[in-house]
């Protein structure tokens, strides 16, 4: 696949940052009906670990010199599959979505090569307005493996006070703490272990990745008879929509469809609304076997939109 004729692709630089915000932008209020990148987001992208711009990352510019495009490739941990994003407004450069991914996945290739891999697997998001992506994955041989779906509710019809479960005590994360944390990890990790696309990360390497600059306040620890068993981190990916975000509900197998999941969630919302947040939010993966959709009714939660997750197996370059 070519690029129109007239038009270029360069690497970007952090000088590129507003020009790319502004693709971005146009591009998620075409797939999701708003904005879901800060500037801070595209220069962390930029600077990602196991991410190098100069190699990893296009830009596509039409005639009048203009960027209308962007491509990255998205692999924290530096394991397992990559994720690759391409933006484009969709208004004036549709047509360029197709080549920058294709450019992505010759990439891709050499990535994996450079890891002594023989392949790596691509994945790709659909959302629901974009037939013609969809379309063009499915023409490169992606197949679709999964659903996420978006939940959100309303803050302004909150009981007072959150109702526990019987024997259930929720309390905030204590930051200042190691074994608190350690133990929060460990929740994470066993209760996510027998879902299909669970990486396990050390608990160094988690607690590198989360930083100091977290929200603490807004993560909190469920327990039963004093022992830790349910945890719940939030992230603040939707407050420029003033909603809250649950980026993890996380219960031992033992300790499900005990009231623990529900509790963390209802103190979560609590504390988003004190914060003065109108909304609450948070995505599931409906592969994943625990997915309790009925418990997240139960608290309210009402499905809004969905997004498809597509992926291709690559072999690496010279393979």
């Amino acid at each position: 696949m070519t690029l129109p004729a007239g038009w270029t692709t360069r690497r970007p630089t952090l000088d590129d940052v507003p020009a790319i915000l502004a693709v971005v932008h146009a591009a998620d209020t075409f797939a999701i009906g708003h904005p879901d990148f800060d500037a801070e987001d595209v220069a962390a992208a930029l600077t990602a670990p196991n991410v190098d711009p100069t190699r990893d990352s296009w830009l596509a510019i039409d005639p009048d010199d203009s960027v209308v495009g962007w491509a990255t490739v998205d692999n924290p941990t530096g394991v397992g599959r990559e994720f690759v994003e391409v933006y484009v407004d969709p208004g004036r450069a549709a047509a360029v979505r197709a080549p920058l991914l294709v450019r992505q996945l010759d990439r891709v290739a050499e990535r994996a090569a450079e890891r002594g891999l023989p392949s790596l697997t691509v994945r790709c998001a659909v959302f629901a307005p974009e037939r013609d992506w969809e379309r063009a994955l499915r023409a490169l041989g992606f197949a679709r493996v999964k659903r996420y779906v978006r939940m959100s509710r309303p803050l302004d019809d909150l009981p007072d006070e959150p109702a526990d479960a019987p024997a259930v005590t929720v309390r905030q994360v204590r930051p200042d703490d190691e074994t608190d944390l350690v133990a929060f990890h460990r929740i994470y990790q066993a209760a996510f272990g027998d879902t299909p696309d669970h990486e396990p990360l050390s608990y160094e390497r988690w607690r590198a990745r989360i930083g100091d600059l977290t929200a603490w306040d807004e993560w909190f620890v469920a327990e039963v008879d004093g022992v830790p068993v349910g945890a719940l981190q939030s992230s603040d990916q939707a407050l420029d929509q003033q909603s809250g975000w649950v980026k993890s509900l996380s219960v031992l197998s033992a300790y499900r469809r005990r009231g623990v999941g529900a509790a963390l969630l209802r103190r979560a919302f609590a504390r988003y609304a004190e914060k003065g947040r109108k909304a609450a939010g948070l995505g599931v993966d409906l592969t994943n076997p625990t997915a309790p959709l009925s418990l997240y009714r139960s608290v309210g939660l009402r499905e809004t939109q969905w997004t498809d997750m597509y992926e291709l197996f690559v072999p690496a370059a010279g393979v």
